[in-house]
């Protein structure tokens, strides 16, 4: 017998991809505020600068990602507002970690100055050790079965730990003045920020029943989508303008970095863009689900894409 939808999916239904995301970025909002510490909270400081580092900024990729993937499966969304949280609490503490002067010292993020500007070096590396905290905090909150919470933990912590997010980041400032193949490049992006990106996707449907084979059909379409989302920010640091992307850009190539404009050049970077675009879009395809199902993640995939910021 086939499931039905729950009736909040029914309801985003016949929206355009615009009004969908802003639906999902407005609760997402409004979870993310109820979930973080109050800043009236004793350490203030701390609580302050982790609200600034998430709230009222960003494009919410990743938990888009996640409700999407959650709507392909007909899981509950108040269950996929727990992973929606949990990944960009760990997105964000990876920028404010990132953005410190012991790594790439930048003073612009999301189009405010960055933690450590606002505040200081000191609180911003708290608050980034606390947002992963509260991270998996909300996992263990999800309304599923306990199996499916530790599965979501562990897909969490692989995509977080040395095998993803943080392993990437090793790689990255170890390429600095260096030549990388574009397999290393690509091993290090997959990594970097494709590990996330795909964690998103995989815990979203996480969140809901998914069989083996839909699962597998997802993960294939999460590698070729964060990697694509890579290169396309690899092209943009270098065509974008700073009011565009919210940060500095140029830093690419001012700290000799190994990007795929370098070491493929701009027009075969777009190309490789393009086809990983292709094998998202067949991935979907492959799930065997209706078009319907599948609509939003496509839709994502085109965007992520063809972005400009």
């Amino acid at each position: 017998m086939p499931q039905t939808p729950p009736q909040a999916t029914r309801e985003l239904a016949g929206l355009t991809l615009a009004q969908w995301m802003r639906a999902h970025q407005d609760r997402f909002e409004l979870r993310a505020s109820a979930a973080l510490p109050q800043p009236t909270q004793e350490p203030a400081e701390l609580h302050a600068a982790m609200r600034y580092a998430v709230l009222d900024g960003g494009k919410r990729i990743r938990p888009l990602l996640a409700y999407a993937a959650g709507e392909l499966v007909l899981a509950s969304v108040e269950a996929v507002d727990h992973v929606a949280l949990a990944v960009e609490f760990v997105h964000a503490y990876s920028l404010v970690h990132d953005d410190l002067p012991c790594m790439d010292d930048d003073v612009l993020r999301r189009g405010k100055p960055t933690v450590h500007v606002a505040y200081s070096e000191a609180t911003a590396m708290l608050a980034g050790d606390a947002l992963q905290a509260q991270a998996f905090a909300e996992l263990v909150q999800t309304p599923i079965a306990a199996q499916a919470r530790l599965a979501l933990v562990r897909e969490l912590a692989s995509a977080a730990g040395t095998a993803g997010m943080c392993g990437g980041q090793a790689l990255d400032l170890a390429a600095e003045g260096r030549q990388l193949s574009v397999a290393q490049l690509e091993q290090m992006h997959r990594l970097k920020t494709g590990a996330l990106l795909r964690a998103a996707v995989l815990m979203g449907a996480g969140a809901g029943d998914t069989p083996p084979p839909v699962m597998a059909a997802l993960e294939r379409y999460a590698s070729a989508v964060g990697l694509a989302f890579q290169i396309v920010d690899d092209i943009l640091d270098v065509e974008a303008s700073s009011a565009e992307l919210g940060k500095t850009p140029g830093k690419d190539q001012a700290q000799n970095k190994a990007t795929y404009v370098t070491v493929l050049g701009l027009a075969a970077a777009r190309a490789r863009a393009s086809q990983l675009l292709a094998e998202a879009l067949a991935a979907l395809h492959d799930t065997g689900l209706p078009a319907a199902r599948t609509q939003r993640l496509l839709e994502l995939a085109e965007l992520i894409v063809a972005r400009r910021s």
